[in-house]
């Protein structure tokens, strides 16, 4: 699943806009508190993680976009209703 299917299946899942931030698809602004996030990670690949009180808190590494998209579909399956 790459970033814009999933940010589609958020979507139909309901999934509160404001809990999910992925990289060039769906960015909220203004930036929310506190989200779970799925962006390029600057040394390669992937990363999934948590943006709590302005900092970036990395979960996992992916090396694919494919693998941090499922990821966090994982994780928003997990937390939201």
């Amino acid at each position: 699943m790459d970033r814009h299917a999933l940010e589609h299946a958020l979507r139909q899942a309901a999934v509160p806009p404001t809990h999910y931030w992925i990289e060039g698809v769906h960015e909220p602004s203004p930036t929310p508190t506190d989200f779970l996030y799925a962006r390029e990670d600057p040394g390669g690949g992937w990363e999934t993680g948590a943006y709590e009180r302005g900092t970036h808190k990395t979960i996992a590494r992916h090396p694919t976009e494919d693998a941090a998209c499922a990821h966090l579909w994982q994780l928003l399956n997990w937390v939201s209703p």
